[in-house]
């Protein structure tokens, strides 16, 4: 679970795609396909975990643009030239 935690979101997408290729091919053991089930679901928390907290900070970062005052990028390229 640490080497999970250490993973970013991509690198846990990846490893769950894996997983699920592995389940799918059929050819483990019912063991060896109820373990890697379980760290297929331990890898879906982590990604919803890490989804939920990008959420949280593009939210914050949208609030915090809304008291910036309002700049027209047009006019600013035009004193430019």
């Amino acid at each position: 679970m640490s080497e999970l935690k250490s993973m970013n979101y991509e690198e846990s997408f990846q490893r769950l795609e894996d997983l699920v290729e592995k389940l799918e091919s059929g050819e483990m053991s019912l063991e060896e396909s109820l373990r890697i089930f379980e760290e297929s679901i331990q890898i879906v928390r982590r990604c919803s975990q890490l989804l939920e907290e990008a959420e949280r900070k593009i939210e914050i970062l949208t609030e915090n643009a809304d008291s910036l005052p309002d700049i027209d990028l047009e006019d600013s390229a035009d004193n430019k030239e």
